[in-house]
């Protein structure tokens, strides 16, 4: 779901899609940076026996705030640029997923080092050097305008 945000604020931002349609803005998800989870798996390899962990980090944040930290960064007004459309909704939605680290925190000493606001940041970030790069039309064709 991060990219779905991060990459339409990019794209608005430059003038190259108008709108970004999305269903529940309510819904609340555990989103971590995958730097983070990729030093937890490290860890996870350093010990002697395998074992399960959960990898998250333990907090969640619903869609619209993910909206609100892409859209400011990116320096746009989510009420001009987001339509709501009714036909995404799930029928099923779970309304909040969290994960609970407290194993990995406790065995492996990690913890997600990297916040929810600088990882949506970082991404949209990312995103606006993608799209203003050579490949920007081949990029913008393949997406459509999501």
């Amino acid at each position: 779901m991060t990219r779905k945000i991060t990459w339409p604020a990019a794209a608005i931002k430059l003038g190259l899609v108008e709108k970004l349609q999305l269903g529940n803005l309510d819904a609340e998800r555990d989103r971590g940076y995958a730097p983070d989870y990729v030093e937890v798996m490290w860890r996870m390899l350093q010990q002697d026996e395998a074992d399960d962990y959960v990898v998250a980090t333990g907090a969640a944040h619903a869609v619209r705030h993910s909206l609100e930290v892409a859209f400011d960064d990116a320096g746009l007004s989510i009420d001009d640029h987001v339509v709501l459309d009714p036909t995404l909704i799930r029928p099923a939605e779970v309304e909040q997923l969290i994960g609970d680290s407290s194993k990995a925190r406790r065995i492996l000493g990690w913890k997600p080092e990297t916040t929810f606001e600088q990882m949506i940041k970082l991404t949209v970030d990312a995103d606006n050097e993608l799209l203003k790069g050579s490949g920007r039309s081949r990029i913008v064709a393949a997406r459509g305008s999501s």
